[in-house]
């Protein structure tokens, strides 16, 4: 019997925070193969009550890619982290879920360490601090109407599991992101919602990657055209742990850079880093595969730079890096990690008015204000890169870049030279192949991580940016930015 024949289809849902897409995998022996079925936008809405996620048309984009896709072997579904829809009594959806840039949190984490310290809380949980941990959503839901009637909370990918199949379940490695996770025992911290009121009553009982999720409804049979049974399988439904299962690897040594409107910087560990130190240097310990921990840091990424070509209307890419390639190097440089760019609109006068308050160089034209943003975010990857390796006891020789930074050529050679180290980028489509292989290996295609990587490795289209010299002024440009 031929290979392709012997190959089974797998569909990935595969959500991002500015588009979604249904990718349909066929994986066989020696065979990785990933087509796109259906993309379709994720264009959040803001309402009088503050910024929402449009949830209805990402799951009527889902239904559209599952009738795009054809007859599949399983379904599985991952996505950003954080964010969750809130369910009654009789498990509806009350109201889109909030967006995590909606700016009700403002203050909480404030409430909560006056009761939970954070030095505390991070050595219970080992979350690094971003102001829109799903912890610090809670809290600044309470005293809500909607939240006093929810008796569910289902984070996004559940969410569109259960409209899928009308099972309830809450799979890990996203659950990790929630600072309601101790990252040691892989269950929930019953000791910190204790502490801070939170009923873990509200979350469904916690998945692994490769679980079954169940069988899509009827219903969804018939409006997608599919054929049933089709299981649905848990996957690493947060984006990140995806992608980190589909970087093509080899050993240990190696760093990670997940690119895409985040970068998430950092190592794979099989235990999490929990000191003070760690803590302050602001690196999370999220839930990975197989027992690992994802060390990492997160970086604004090239959010900076597709809200600047959304200012600037949509200018070409291609030429836009060109240009900005010609561009001095290091000449100005922001904080790419700076809370004060998480918010969308004015990105290019703020980068202005950063550079200007810190005294160097003003970008002024398009190619300029690319530049900047290209060697901040390298010098954030080589901070992320260096520090991890520190905090962790863990060296590295080779950083992998996956996700929708691989095609910016630019990025990646800056960030060669800023960490000194060898950049393996690819594949683009991480987080859709690693969803993908965590069904098949779940029907007994493929074997441990380790094997799941070669497979990347063996069928994916890879390119290696060695570094071009020239630490020391990267080094020098790191400690002036740090500075002040």
């Amino acid at each position: 019997m031929s290979a392709a024949i012997d190959a089974k289809a797998y569909a990935a849902v595969d959500l991002g925070a500015s588009s979604g897409r249904v990718m349909v995998g066929r994986v066989g022996a020696d065979r990785l193969e990933l087509t796109e079925a259906h993309r379709f936008p994720n264009r959040p809405v803001r309402t009088p009550d503050g910024l929402r996620w449009d949830v209805l048309a990402l799951y009527a984009g889902v239904l559209d890619g599952l009738r795009a896709a054809g007859p599949v072997d399983s379904v599985g579904v991952d996505s950003w982290a954080v964010d969750h829809g809130l369910l009654d009594a009789d498990g509806a959806l009350l109201g889109n879920p909030v967006h995590y840039r909606d700016a009700r949190t403002e203050g909480v984490p404030e409430q909560v360490w006056a009761t939970l310290p954070a030095a505390e809380l991070y050595a219970a949980t080992g979350l690094q601090y971003a102001p829109f941990n799903t912890l610090y959503q809670l809290v600044a839901a309470r005293g809500t109407a909607q939240f006093a009637a929810a008796r569910r909370l289902l984070l996004i990918p559940d969410l569109l599991t259960y409209w899928l199949t009308g099972e309830q379940g809450t799979e890990l490695t996203n659950a990790s992101t929630t600072q309601l996770i101790d990252p040691r025992t892989r269950d929930w911290s019953r000791e910190v919602a204790d502490r801070l009121g939170i009923d873990l009553g509200l979350f469904a009982p916690l998945r692994r990657p490769g679980d079954a999720a169940g069988l899509l409804r009827p219903a969804v049979l018939e409006e997608t055209g599919l054929a049933g049974p089709v299981p649905v399988t848990a996957v690493g439904s947060h984006d990140t742990a995806s992608a980190v299962a589909a970087v093509p690897a080899s050993g240990e040594r190696f760093a990670y850079i997940c690119t895409g409107t985040w970068s998430l910087a950092g190592l794979e560990l099989t235990a999490p880093v929990l000191t003070e130190e760690s803590r302050a240097a602001n690196f999370t310990n999220e839930l990975g595969l197989d027992g690992t921990v994802r060390y990492l840091r997160n970086i604004m990424g090239l959010w900076l730079l597709q809200e600047c070509v959304r200012a600037w209307g949509d200018p070409d890419l291609g030429e836009l890096l060109l240009a900005a390639a010609r561009v001095p190097a290091l000449r100005s440089v922001v904080d790419a990690g700076d809370a004060g760019f998480l918010a969308p609109g004015r990105m290019p006068e703020r980068i202005a008015e950063a550079c200007r308050a810190s005294g160097q160089p003003v970008p002024e034209t398009p190619a300029e204000v690319t530049r900047c943003i290209l060697d901040s975010l390298a010098l954030a990857h080589r901070a992320a890169v260096e520090e991890a390796q520190r905090l962790a006891g863990h060296p590295v020789d080779v950083v992998h870049v996956v996700g929708g930074g691989t095609r910016n050529a630019l990025l990646c050679q800056l960030t060669a030279d800023a960490c000194g180290l060898p950049v393996v980028a690819g594949p683009t489509e991480a987080a859709a192949l690693g969803n993908v292989l965590v069904q098949a290996r779940a029907h007994g295609l493929v074997g441990d991580l380790a094997g799941m990587r070669r497979l990347v490795a063996r069928t994916q289209s890879l390119t290696r940016y060695e570094p071009r010299g020239g630490t020391d002024r990267w080094r020098a440009a790191g400690d002036r930015l740090a500075d002040r």
